[in-house]
């Protein structure tokens, strides 16, 4: 028997209309930017997003970049959508024929979206091309952000609501066993679906949030200065997720109000959390994504689980679990950390690499999470 998605997965193709493009130019040619300061001459971007860089990419948005080229891009992709209580989910999704192929679910963070593992899954069409995959991708947009749908009005929205969707949809799929994947918001949800369903076999992660020191005598070169560099960004570059947290609804409206404003406060994310600044069109399309579906005060409910109200606690993973090691992470797993707060079956480091590891690195992720399953999948058991 060969597999087929069950006729919940809706095909979806992604579509803005004219008079919405119309208004955002528009709008975004009134905008001004602000007058030029010290601080926004700063060629380092010490102080954030540069008078410079911010010009140049408005002028970019109105003139060179093609969003109907972009979703063209997208639509080229296999898209679904799935009602999912209540949740309306959009997916791309490269399924195999092959009933044996193994589920793999791949989650973004903030302020990223599905898009970061477009490239990843160019490569693996290419791989695959006239012949079956092994494997079932899953890449979803999670609840609240770009193309699915947010929680209701009448109550908060978690973390653990949207894990608790992600399992769902991977059920509903037909998947009764699968592997996780994700970095920033989608390895705190890998965290928690992990010790939370039997159905989840394997953690693949780049990104590891934790409370534990590091031992200084432990860590290699390289470990040093990615931890250097992360405590340095904890000590001058938290500030929004502080706004995130606290202030969701002011942000919220500021943000949602204009592109501009919009563009600086993401853009400036792409260009200091990577090791190599990802093209602009890139980071165009993520930020047009964010404006056209209004989508950004709902991506930011994380941030109250760790600056407002209880703190969201990690269960250990002791299911299997790989990591990538990419040296520009905020938050980079530390080897001997995860080692003695994991079941870590493969660990894999990279010399280059940042925050947007499937986006920088697709062929170094995907060929980790290859190893990884691999492993799981035949018994191995230690790194």
């Amino acid at each position: 028997m060969t597999y087929t998605p069950p006729s919940s997965a809706r095909p979806f193709t992604l579509h803005i209309p004219d008079q919405e493009l119309s208004e955002w130019r528009q709008l975004l040619e009134l905008s001004k930017l602000g007058p030029k300061t010290y601080e926004n001459q700063q060629e380092k971007e010490d102080f954030g997003v540069t008078y410079k860089w911010l010009s140049a990419a408005k002028d970019h948005w109105l003139n060179t970049y093609s969003w109907r080229a972009q979703e063209s891009h997208i639509n080229s992709f296999p898209n679904y959508k799935m009602t999912i209580g209540e949740i309306t989910v959009h997916f791309v999704a490269l399924f195999s024929q092959r009933r044996d192929a193994i589920p793999i679910l791949f989650m973004h963070g903030w302020p990223g979206s599905f898009i970061e593992f477009l490239p990843m899954l160019e490569l693996l069409q290419k791989r695959y091309e006239g012949k079956e995959s092994p494997y079932h991708i899953v890449v979803p947009s999670l609840p609240g952000y770009t193309l699915s749908s947010g929680g209701p009005l009448e109550r908060d929205w978690t973390m653990k609501d949207s894990a608790e969707v992600m399992e769902k949809l991977m059920r509903n799929l037909g998947f009764d066993k699968y592997f996780v994947q994700g970095g920033d918001v989608g390895s705190m949800l890998c965290r928690l679906m992990a010790p939370s369903y039997e159905s989840v076999v394997g953690v693949h992660l780049n990104m590891y949030s934790t409370q534990t020191e590091p031992q200084r005598e432990k860590l290699s070169a390289l470990e040093t200065k990615a931890l250097n560099r992360a405590l340095e960004w904890r000590n001058i570059g938290m500030a929004y997720a502080q706004e995130h947290g606290t202030r969701p609804s002011t942000i919220g409206h500021v943000l949602s109000s204009n592109p501009l404003a919009l563009l600086a406060w993401i853009g400036e994310k792409f260009l200091e959390w990577t090791d190599e600044t990802p093209p602009l069109d890139t980071i165009l399309t993520n930020v047009s994504l964010y404006y056209f579906t209004g989508s950004f005060p709902r991506s930011i409910y994380p941030y109250r689980s760790i600056f407002r109200g209880n703190r969201v606690e990690f269960p250990p993973l002791t299911k299997p679990t790989g990591y990538s090691f990419f040296p520009m992470e905020l938050f980079p797993g530390i080897k001997h950390i995860i080692e003695s707060e994991t079941n870590l079956v493969s660990y894999s480091v990279h010399e280059h690499g940042g925050h947007f590891g499937a986006l920088e690195k697709p062929e170094d992720l995907w060929a980790d999470v290859e190893e990884f399953v691999g492993k799981v999948t035949q018994g191995q058991n230690k790194v």
